[in-house]
């Protein structure tokens, strides 16, 4: 067998870069494989190994498809314990319905670290595990969903929010008052809060209400507690699929894909043919689609959607002449994909609002970039080479067809029908011809009137050139 480049034998080489391909993007490493990659493969640490997820700052999208992985890793390795270790703010309560459900769904046991603050859609993370642990000085709560101008939500969210923490409350045993009160202001708990008042629990708080079940200083006391000291951990993060899926989402970076995918667009639009901004543009849409679609903002629907309209703006570029229905219908159902796609499962008018925001936000980057372009790049110095200066004029020499003004006088016949364009044969020369009066069928005598910027005007030729030219008006 032909080793490889690195000693190995080719074919295990090639099944080793598959199953670390297969890793990176969390698929399933192909059967058989286990004995030969035992040392890289999680599957064959120890069945005692812990693992730990850790979820700090905000949380957007692509938290959720990385808390799916490592939840799946853990109950394929038998981890006796998966332990989520939050620092977090809050943030999109979509992406935490996703988790929570992971959660829900957890073939493995599941414990909530809170190292330093759960709050708001932390909070209902670290309800939806089987137990809560908070290091000292710690919060956890502050959960009413607002606005992106920091304002409260509506009351159907609010409703949605309530209901949430409530169904988490009941699973886990705990008062479902003291879990309401951390998302409505208006509930009052008695002697824990009062009306008016948002719930946000200490650390000693959540012990004395049974909300967190212990306080612990760090990881190894929360092992000790569990009954797990001697336990190694591993620690889990994302991986490259995951950072490029979190990078293609994050509200920066969103209005710059649909920016150069527009751009890309309306360039085709104003070229006679297929080139390269039309394939920058598909691939900025394509990878604002596809990273959407990983997250599960976008769907089969949003998707199909911007198929139409790119396939009607294709039609409008390469089929039908000029700018009509076709491009401007295929211009809205993209608009209306990339809004879509970035608003969740249940949007909010807030939600709609905000992606509204992102998309006239990226129209009016495409306005400037293409003003900027027009009016600046023709005169810089480093680009000049890419802009035509020179007069191409007739009175400097430049001639769209060469001249034949010897075709004036002479006769010919049609070879094809002049409807009013054709082909005729002149001295026996086979020539584009356009007739100046009725169609004329093949085969019909013409003589040559006139040559203008390669254009040659016939009429039907009546007799000898003699009694031609006497008849002449």
């Amino acid at each position: 067998m032909k080793p490889g480049l690195t000693g190995l034998p080719a074919p295990v080489l090639a099944l080793g870069l598959a199953v670390v391909a297969a890793s990176a993007s969390g698929g399933p490493v192909p059967p058989g494989l286990g004995a030969v990659l035992a040392p890289s493969s999680p599957v064959a640490q120890s069945a005692a190994t812990v693992v730990r997820v850790p979820i700090s700052g905000t949380i957007e999208l692509g938290v959720a498809p990385f808390v799916a992985r490592a939840l799946a890793e853990a109950a394929e390795s038998g981890a006796p314990a998966v332990i989520i270790e939050l620092d977090t703010p809050g943030g999109r309560v979509d992406a935490a319905w996703k988790i929570i459900d992971d959660l829900r769904d957890a073939e493995v046991p599941t414990y909530a670290y809170v190292n330093r603050r759960a709050l708001s859609a932390g909070a209902m993370i670290a309800l939806a595990t089987d137990r809560i642990y908070m290091r000292p000085g710690s919060t956890l709560g502050a959960a009413t969903p607002v606005t992106g101008e920091g304002e409260k939500a509506p009351e159907k969210m609010v409703s949605a929010m309530r209901s949430e923490f409530r169904a988490l409350a009941e699973e886990r045993g705990l008062d479902p008052l003291v879990a309401e009160a951390m998302v409505d202001e208006s509930i009052e708990v008695p002697g824990v809060s009062e009306a008016g008042r948002l719930l946000t629990l200490t650390t000693d708080e959540a012990t004395a209400l049974g909300v967190a079940d212990a306080e612990v200083r760090d990881l190894i006391e929360l092992l000790e507690v569990t009954r797990l000291p001697a336990a190694p951990v591993r620690e889990i993060q994302p991986n490259w699929a995951e950072a490029i899926v979190r990078f293609l989402t994050n509200p920066a970076v969103a209005p710059l894909l649909l920016s150069l995918g527009f751009l890309g667009l309306i360039v085709e639009v104003r070229t006679p043919s297929f080139g390269v901004a039309g394939a920058v543009g598909l691939a900025s849409l394509g990878a604002f689609f596809g990273a959407h679609h990983l997250v599960h903002l976008a769907g089969i629907e949003e998707i199909l959607l911007f198929g139409a309209g790119a396939v009607l703006i294709a039609l409008e570029v390469l089929v039908i002449p000029g700018f009509g229905i076709a491009g401007i219908l295929g211009t809205a159902a993209v608009l209306g994909a990339a809004v879509m796609g970035m608003v969740g499962q249940v949007p909010t008018f807030d939600q709609v609002f905000n992606a509204a925001g992102l998309v006239s936000l990226s129209i009016i980057l495409v306005g400037v970039a293409t003003w900027a372009l027009v009016r600046h790049l023709p005169r810089s110095n480093r680009f000049s080479g890419l802009f035509l200066r020179d007069s191409t004029s007739r009175e400097t020499g430049y001639l769209s067809a060469p001249p034949r003004e010897d075709l004036v006088g002479q006769r010919g016949v049609t070879s094809t029908d002049l409807r009013p364009t054709g082909v005729a044969i002149v001295n026996d020369e086979r020539i584009h011809v356009v007739t100046e009066g009725p169609w004329l069928e093949a085969g019909t005598p013409i003589r040559v009137l006139e040559v203008a910027s390669g254009r040659v005007l016939v009429r039907r030729a009546k007799g000898t050139p003699e009694s031609e030219n006497r008849n002449e008006v």
